[in-house]
């Protein structure tokens, strides 16, 4: 049975963000034609010049004119994950509108456009990684996680994929992360279609470990 889905009206739009490198990826649409991206490298300057970018950015549209914010809500660089959460709930909170943290890993595998199950893997401290398996939904709509965002050492997550009892596309996260801001923003969009409206006090951080408080 299909779920009817809800549609944006097309003077809102969804904006979202990408902070867990060191470059800015920023992401607006309505969903009905305007949609536009950029993605800045500001390494140490992340977090003085990611404001001004992004009152840039938004122009012509004004904050009124936000629906919902999405944010990258890691894995990713700490001090970067947390500024980019830090940003998006205090808008949702000025604004009253919902926050959705989606996942680095997600997002990675939502843009590979694939209709198989996909391992995503990205490099982490102390020799261990972030490892996650999803699986496409049909026609698009989103990602089923089979195995959630986790650490594991190397060994653990090889022992993993080689008892998956199906074919696995294994993609690996290292650079240029920021260009998946899109598909932050199309998950994010997803979740808000099947009525999901999260609180901002909802977008959490994942820093590797347990959710903490931001």
């Amino acid at each position: 049975m299909s779920t009817e889905l809800e549609h944006l009206d097309s003077q809102k739009y969804g904006l979202a963000l990408h902070t867990t490198t060191p470059e800015l990826g920023l992401a607006i649409s309505n969903f009905a034609g305007d949609a536009r991206s950029g993605i800045w490298n500001l390494e140490r300057e992340l977090s003085s010049l990611m404001h001004q970018h992004l009152i840039q950015f938004i122009q012509p549209q004004v904050w009124g004119d936000l629906a919902f914010i999405a944010v990258a809500r890691g894995p990713g660089g700490f001090t970067g994950t947390r500024i980019g959460v830090v940003a998006a709930r205090t808008l949702g909170q000025q604004l009253n509108i919902p926050v959705f943290a989606i996942s680095t890993l997600a997002a990675v595998a939502f843009s590979q456009a694939s209709t198989s199950v996909i391992a995503v893997q990205m490099p982490a401290q102390r020799g261990q990684i972030f490892a996650a398996i999803y699986q496409p939904a049909p026609d698009g709509l989103g990602l089923k996680a089979l195995v959630p965002d986790t650490v594991l050492t190397p060994q653990a997550w090889q022992k993993k994929l080689e008892s998956w009892n199906s074919d696995v596309q294994l993609i690996e996260a290292k650079s240029e992360l920021a260009a998946t801001v899109t598909s932050i923003l199309q998950l994010a969009y997803l979740d808000w279609q099947i009525g999901k409206r999260l609180h901002w006090s909802e977008a959490l951080p994942f820093y590797g470990q347990h959710p903490v408080d931001v």
